[in-house]
């Protein structure tokens, strides 16, 4: 079949890509970017990447039209924009234009369980979206509503994790005690392929969900178990809605947006109404959530993390148009480079480069990365807590602690990182590897800043003390980092001083 992939760079298009493959199907990947989609060498014969935004309908003109089925994986949980709800259904109105003019018989939406009363300004959305897919004229809606999702990088999963690794006690609002119904990412994979060109599942909606129904306070008393960790947890009425979003994004890795958007909707239970459940028409035994969480942190630990929620670009505060840095500017900055000479194989330092940040760290006075992290977070930044997806692999469009991942190309021997934390400017940082006619190599390391006005330049030169304690620091660790012997003295490294 031929099949077109919208959300094909967020968690579930990422991981749904290469199951749509090895089916046997030719997939046409929808992305706003084609820059910033890296797509593995085993793929590339069954996708055609196409370039075009949902929200500017003329950029979808050269689509294919002799398409079968679409996913349609677009979803804006950390937009807390005060239009989101009428964008998400401009892309939706879109997207059924386009698919009226295609041979599509069929249209696959991701959504979420809405079966209360009440529902909140996000839920109301995912339904709303429904509405307007329906409107597809030949292509027949099939929409598979999910609960909490468990999975490694899942948003749900990295703020259960981050809230039973660093609280010991917890003092809680009122939502813990709501109730869901959470299925492994594993799970939803099955279902999502299941319903592909099945007749009983053509315009109809379905309740997807694991066997377990749990409050948010027994998923994170069974997730502490699963780590064996004893966790103590208090449930206080005086956390406001705001104040809960506070609490969770201060604590975790998650961004404001999307804690205020979490917060919301978990103030309604999630389960699956027995009615519309999916085992009716596509039976199949789910993981119970403890199996979930225990196959989650295995792909952890076995660094085989594929996706993850802060790959989107809407988990950040980048721009959509970010790979247009992908080139440091020639003009009007501020820098630190730092050169360093060494003679130690090179695909060495290089994996010390592609290590930088998460469990690694930054390689020189950690704790100061980390104060820098938490005022960021402080001011409404993404902060460190981000981590990376893979301690020992990177690729384009990948987050890294508070940096964006521009260009990880391990051929030419560069990593080239844009800020997505708070500043009065513009920041990149990029490392390189040189040869040396003697037969020996040099690190290049260059700290680039592009200041906004006075404020940017009164930022710069304020932190200039500590560049030469940090970069200098940073450039000699990542060079010596693993080596069985000090580094020779005789090899100093040649700093350039900040320049306007």
């Amino acid at each position: 079949m031929n099949i077109l992939l919208t959300g094909a760079t967020g968690y579930i298009g990422q991981r749904l890509l290469p199951l749509l493959v090895e089916a046997g199907h030719h997939v046409t990947c929808l992305v706003r970017d084609a820059r910033r989609f890296e797509l593995p060498e085993r793929l590339r014969s069954q996708v055609t990447v196409a370039q075009g935004d949902l929200l500017k309908p003329d950029s979808l003109a050269e689509l294919p039209l002799d398409i079968d089925a679409a996913y349609y994986l677009v979803h804006s949980m950390s937009g807390h924009n005060k239009d989101f709800f009428r964008l998400e259904q401009e892309s939706a109105r879109h997207f059924t234009h386009y698919l009226n003019r295609t041979s599509g018989r069929q249209v696959i939406y991701l959504s979420g369980i809405a079966n209360d009363r009440a529902l909140s300004v996000h839920l109301r959305s995912r339904k709303a979206v429904e509405k307007e897919l329906r409107r597809a004229g030949q292509a027949a809606l099939t929409v598979l509503r999910a609960s909490i999702i468990i999975g490694s990088g899942s948003a749900s999963f990295e703020i259960i994790r981050d809230l039973v690794d660093k609280l010991p006690v917890m003092v809680t609002p009122r939502w813990l005690n709501s109730r869901c119904q959470p299925i492994g990412i594993r799970d939803v994979m099955h279902y999502l392929l299941a319903v592909l060109d099945n007749p009983a599942c053509l315009s109809q909606s379905f309740d997807i969900g694991g066997p377990d129904v749990l409050t948010y306070r027994q998923m994170l008393l069974d997730l502490a178990q699963v780590r064996g960790l004893r966790r103590y947890i208090i449930t206080v009425p005086v956390l406001t809605p705001r104040l809960s979003s506070w609490w969770l994004y201060l604590v975790t890795s998650t961004t404001f947006s999307l804690a205020q958007s979490l917060v919301e909707s978990l103030r309604n239970d999630t389960i699956v109404d027995k009615r519309r459940s999916i085992q009716a028409v596509v039976p199949h035994p789910c993981m119970p959530y403890r199996a979930a969480v225990e196959l989650a942190f295995q792909r952890i630990e076995q660094n085989e993390v594929v996706s993850s929620w802060s790959d989107a670009l809407s988990s950040g505060v980048m721009p959509r148009n970010y790979m247009d840095h992908i080139q440091i500017p020639q003009h009007g900055l501020l820098q630190d480079r730092q050169l360093l000479r060494f003679t130690r194989p090179p695909q060495e330092v290089l994996r010390n480069v592609w290590a930088i940040g998460g469990e690694r760290g930054w390689y020189k006075v950690d704790w100061l990365w980390r104060i820098r992290g938490l005022l960021d977070k402080l001011v409404g930044g993404v902060g460190l807590r981000r981590g990376r997806r893979s301690a020992t692999k990177l690729r384009a469009g990948d987050p890294l602690d508070f940096w964006r991942v521009l260009v990880a190309d391990k051929a030419s021997r560069r990593l080239l990182l844009y800020a997505e934390m708070k500043l009065p400017g513009e920041a990149w940082l990029q490392f390189r590897i040189l040869d040396n006619e003697d037969g020996s190599h040099t690190l290049e390391q260059l700290a680039a800043f592009r200041p906004h006005g006075l404020a940017g330049r009164l930022y710069w030169y304020s932190l200039v003390p500590f560049h030469f304690i940090i970069f200098k620091g940073m450039i000699e660790n990542i060079v010596q980092y693993g080596e069985a012997t000090p580094y020779p003295a005789a090899v100093t490294p040649a700093a350039v001083p900040a320049n306007g």
